[in-house]
């Protein structure tokens, strides 16, 4: 049985007589968090309690599933970008080990690392921007919001940006990225990639920008957009958002805690600078 929809048979939010609900039991229309549970006695009621382990299954679903990364290939490929999508895979042989060893999921597999350092190096001058989909901690995530994510970022990049080919990375963790984007020679990385699920949210898309990947950068040096899905930041918004931070770190040539997110006060236009007026510290 699959968790990715709400089971048929789940209790429904109505308490029976015997449940003593809670005074803010109202404000459970209002968001999906577990607040207002009501108790039974002492304990939660049987229908919370169900729920509960119904979430938490749909949270172990994501982290442990495999993504359908040729189909996620396919879909990619019909958006057209200017080569197609590349298929590489951490240092982490399964998906077990992945979970279990965080480290190997940071580095490219040997003949993967050597595929792109040979891209990089036949581009002349490398590339302004490496876009990176990796599976993370929720399959789930990209297959639901990975390609409506990059297809409303494309129309919102310039288009004098020199874009590296797509890469999905399997059993990938953040700093993959900064592997990735040293060896295409990028000036700057984004990686897509699952979240930790919740147990009202298994899948959730984060997405993390770093000016100069570099094997080493620490979480300082990124911009993080968390909880792109539906029901939170939707791929359109999380798109304008990191459309306006890419510009931006291009242009100002740094990312992290040295780039403030302004992007709400901003109106994306075809007036900023070329990328590369601003010189290459490749």
């Amino acid at each position: 049985m699959t968790t990715n929809e709400r089971s048929p048979a789940a209790p429904d939010k109505e308490s029976p007589a015997w449940t003593t609900p809670s005074p803010w039991t109202a404000w459970r229309d209002a968001t999906p968090a577990r607040i207002a549970l009501g108790r039974s006695g002492d304990a939660l009621p049987t229908g919370e309690l169900l729920r509960f382990g119904w979430a938490h299954a749909g949270a172990r679903d994501a982290i442990h599933a495999q993504a359908d990364f040729d189909a996620l290939q396919a879909q990619l490929q019909d958006q057209h970008w200017p080569a197609p999508p590349l298929c590489v895979r951490s240092q982490a042989p399964d998906r077990a080990t992945y979970l279990r060893r965080p480290d190997l999921g940071r580095a490219l597999a040997p003949e993967d690392a050597q595929r792109l350092d040979e891209l990089g190096r036949a581009s002349a001058d490398g590339f302004d921007l490496c876009l990176v989909i990796g599976d993370g901690l929720s399959a789930l995530a990209i297959e639901r919001h990975a390609v409506p994510l990059l297809s409303a970022l494309r129309s919102l990049l310039p288009a004098t940006l020199a874009i590296a080919p797509l890469v999905l990375a399997e059993q990938a963790r953040v700093a993959l990225a900064d592997d990735i984007g040293q060896r295409l020679r990028a000036r700057l990385s984004v990686i897509a990639l699952g979240e930790r699920p919740g147990l009202s949210a298994p899948d959730s898309l984060g997405v993390y920008l770093t000016f100069s990947p570099r094997v080493g950068n620490t979480d300082a040096q990124r911009n993080c957009i968390s909880n792109v899905r539906t029901e939170g930041q939707t791929p359109a918004q999380a798109a304008a958002r990191l459309a306006w931070l890419i510009r931006m770190a291009l242009k100002r040539g740094e990312s992290g805690v040295a780039l403030k997110d302004e992007s709400e006060y901003a109106v994306l236009d075809d007036a900023s600078p070329n990328p590369r007026q601003h010189g290459d510290d490749e």
